[in-house]
């Protein structure tokens, strides 16, 4: 089988990028492996990039091994959804009966395939993009990121592989987003750095309890806002609002894990820290500095200059710029005498 694929790739001239390894994918992988770990999972559109002669003849190979296996496996059926392959193809190769999961799997793919065909791909990078998108020559989009129908993307803007840029979405100029990020409902501002994981623009977490005690989905409709000159923290993920947009204003700065609800308005020049958790409709003023796994109640507000420590909880709304700390959140002052009076009564009950 190895033996097979080396001569194809030296014949064919076929290479495939492996975007976790950061090279060229060696000859002797099994098809598993390079069909479905490296590109089909990561885009099903990325296959249309590949002249078709070559591709038949590795899919050759594909065949020749599951007809001796004389089943299909589940990585065999996945690849005909990908492929897109009509029942009789895949019959004539196998030289007997599909089953039927195959068969839903290659009227699937079909669907696909005409969806897919409205992509190309983009000269520089080999990513894929919609015909509708509006994407400038300098921008880079790498093997196995898509971008998708009217989407905008500026000049220098950089997709790495793995990442999606949602229907009608915008990212501004020399903007950098990383590997298997996912943009969608949302407008990004130049210079700003999107890392590996991040999900924005994704619906919020709204319900509503009907008149049996079920649990039914808010409409989620507007949109995530993200300023110029914004850094974004891996797995971080900013939800889209619902009724009004979700800001993030320039010049801020967000650690890794960090979520923001639905509706949350962010000034200009914040900073939050690892694993803070906002809540929906908060709204935070300027220059405001959370620490690490604070928490922000829903519909609050902090005014400008305001400075979290860690672990802390915003209850309530903050009015006056300055330092606070505790659950409560209340001025640090207060809290240190708070933690000072703690000790003392905990000695005082551990003498007695």
């Amino acid at each position: 089988m190895c033996r097979t694929v080396d001569r194809i790739f030296q014949a064919g001239g076929l290479h495939i990028y492996d975007r976790r390894a950061g090279n060229i994918i060696s000859a002797g992988e099994s098809f598993a492996v390079l069909f479905l770990k490296e590109f089909i999972v990561a885009t099903p559109n990325c296959l249309l990039s590949f002249p078709r002669q070559r591709l038949n003849r590795v899919m050759a190979v594909v065949f020749r091994k599951v007809s001796v296996s004389g089943r299909s496996t589940k990585a065999f059926d996945f690849l005909l959804f990908k492929l897109g392959l009509d029942e009789g193809y895949a019959s004539r190769r196998l030289q007997r009966p599909m089953s039927e999961s195959s068969k839903m799997f290659c009227s699937r793919g079909e669907a696909l395939n005409a969806d897919s065909s409205q992509f190309a791909k983009w000269h520089n990078g080999g990513g894929m993009y919609h015909r509708s998108a509006t994407v400038d020559g300098s921008a880079v989009i790498e093997i196995g990121a898509v971008v998708n129908e009217k989407a905008v993307l500026g000049a220098n803007v950089h997709l790495r592989s793995g990442s999606i840029v949602g229907r009608s979405c915008s990212i501004g100029q020399s903007t950098n987003i990383g590997y298997n990020a996912v943009l969608t409902n949302c407008s990004v501002g130049n210079s700003s750095i999107i890392h590996s994981g991040v999900c924005i623009g994704q619906d919020g977490f709204g319900f509503f309890v009907d008149e049996q005690g079920n649990l039914i989905k808010k409409p989620q409709t507007l949109f995530a806002r993200i300023g110029n000159f914004v850094e974004i923290g891996a797995n971080t993920c900013i939800d889209r609002g619902s009724w009004r947009d979700t800001v993030i204003g320039d010049h801020c700065k967000i650690d890794n894990l960090v979520q923001i609800g639905h509706n949350v308005v962010i000034g200009k020049g914040c900073m939050l820290c690892g694993q803070v958790g906002i809540a929906g409709s908060a709204t935070l003023g300027d220059y405001v500095v959370l620490g690490g796994r604070v928490a922000v109640r829903d519909h609050v507000s902090i005014a400008t200059k305001v400075r979290l420590v860690g672990n802390s909880c915003v209850t309530k709304d903050i009015t006056e710029s300055g330092d606070y700390g505790g659950f409560p959140a209340v001025p640090i002052k207060k809290w240190r005498k708070q933690i000072a009076a703690l000790q003392r009564t905990y000695k005082d009950v551990s003498q007695t």
